[in-house]
């Protein structure tokens, strides 16, 4: 028997179309001690978000194939036991009433890309310090 509880505690879901920022991505969380999920388009998530255990967080991008970010949020804050899971939106849309759309439909937070891997790394500590 393995460490099938604690893998959602250190489970992080990536919702991310971009190779390259999901092999970032992927670095940074692993480099923490996290595992990470990765889903490259909407329909792939709704799927990880019907089959999974709610994980630790959820880093989503917004413009994705089939799904984008905002339907994702309505649609995890839908989801009974994923309703406290914080979601961090990874966007390179940094149009003010987007950012206002993501955090009203439950984002717990916003950040811009290209971002510096620090500052996203030390805006995450501050959910996954909380988180269950």
């Amino acid at each position: 028997m393995g460490p099938t509880p604690q893998t959602s505690s250190q489970t992080i879901l990536i919702v991310e179309d971009d190779e390259d920022m999901v092999t970032l991505l992927q670095f940074l969380l692993e480099r923490e001690g996290y595992q990470a999920i990765v889903a490259t388009e909407g329909r792939q998530a709704r799927t990880l978000i019907e089959t999974l255990s709610p994980p630790r967080l959820v880093l989503l991008d917004v413009m994705l194939p089939y799904h984008n970010g905002f339907e994702l949020v309505t649609y995890i804050r839908s989801k009974e036991p994923w309703h406290g899971v914080p979601i961090v939106m990874l966007t390179a849309d940094s149009a003010e009433r987007d950012i206002v759309r993501a955090l009203d439909a439950g984002a717990s937070d916003y950040v811009v890309k290209p971002f510096n891997p620090k500052e996203l790394m030390a805006r995450l500590r501050r959910f996954l310090k909380t988180a269950p």
